[in-house]
């Protein structure tokens, strides 16, 4: 066995919408990751940097818009980063000095439109891609913008064999986030790339979600590692919203975890993790993913492309 790689999910918040705070929280994980489990390769949730704005209303009723709604905003805008940016070079440091690749969740400003964005961070090239969520969920349609066709990586990574040192491991990563796993053509589409390690930074903390992460891993024949935020109150700006205002208290639980990964065969490798922040770690075995599509190959032997049709319209551009 030496076609495996070593990987690690991180369950964790944002600290209260500090960047530098939530840098430095990162690069500790990071660490972590690495020197307790030799992590390669590392998954932070959806919105790690900038922050998930969780019970937030921003002042909006249809019709109308409240002045201290258009305050939240700028303060949330304001935690959200640039890319490329400061910000970003301090992933690409963390990145080359412990020698990981990063799937990160942040939240990207561009010029006066936010979007919750996955940024790929490599050791050695740095910055090499990111993908824009591409639609928001209820609620958040009011704060961040779709993304669109131009931001769907499926990247090809070397990793060094972590079981045959010397030996090189060929993979495929991409990253889906929270409730556009729940888009089958999205889904067909990374499978028609070959992904293979399918990252999916959420928070989505309900049982449920552990079917929908079992059922993609069985369905696409890959790895499924599931990020997820575990967020209490003492983890927001104080006067942030809360389920029960009149009842705050720095325990209460925001966002409740579920991070796991899973394999091509639907085996929970590591996690769920639940109530407490942490990190979960497993080694892949990329033959796996063979053994799993020598029965089932949704984009391959198991289509009828002489029933149904695929395709990608070509992607438009974007700003950024």
């Amino acid at each position: 066995m030496t076609n495996t790689i070593k990987a690690s999910v991180v369950q964790a918040s944002t600290a209260a919408y500090s960047l530098p705070d939530t840098l430095d929280k990162l690069e500790k994980l990071t660490r972590l990751a690495k020197e307790r489990d030799g992590a390669q390769l590392v998954v932070f949730p959806e919105a790690f940097i900038g922050g998930y704005p969780k019970m937030s209303t921003f002042g909006i009723v249809v019709g109308e818009r409240k002045p201290e709604g258009r305050d939240e905003f700028v303060r949330y805008a304001k935690a959200a980063i640039e890319i490329p940016s400061p910000a970003i070079s301090r992933l690409e440091q963390v990145s080359k000095d412990t020698n990981v690749f990063l799937v990160v969740g942040v939240i990207e400003r561009d010029e006066g439109t936010l979007y919750c964005t996955v940024v790929f961070v490599d050791p050695a090239q740095g910055y090499v891609g990111k993908h824009r969520k591409l639609v928001p969920t209820a609620m958040e349609r009011v704060i961040w913008g779709q993304g669109d066709g131009s931001t769907l990586p499926v990247l090809d990574k070397a990793f060094e064999s972590s079981s045959a040192p010397g030996a090189t491991v060929q993979t495929k990563v991409s990253a889906t986030i929270c409730w556009e796993n729940y888009m089958p053509l999205l889904r067909t589409y990374y499978y028609s790339q070959g992904t293979q390690i399918y990252c999916a930074p959420t928070v989505d903390a309900r049982p449920a979600w552990q079917h929908t992460m079992t059922h993609i891993a069985l369905e696409g024949r890959c790895f499924v590692l599931s990020a997820c935020q575990f967020a209490q109150e003492k983890d927001y700006p104080p006067d942030h919203a809360v389920a029960d205002a009149s009842a705050r208290d720095p325990s209460n639980v925001m966002i409740a975890g579920g991070s796991v990964i899973i394999s091509p065969l639907g085996k929970v490798l590591a996690g769920p993790l639940l109530g407490e922040e942490g990190v979960i770690s497993a080694e892949l075995d990329l033959d796996d993913v063979l053994r799993g599509k020598f029965d089932l190959d949704v984009t391959g032997h198991y289509a009828r492309n002489d029933v149904f049709d695929f395709k990608l319209r070509d992607p438009p551009s974007t700003r950024t």
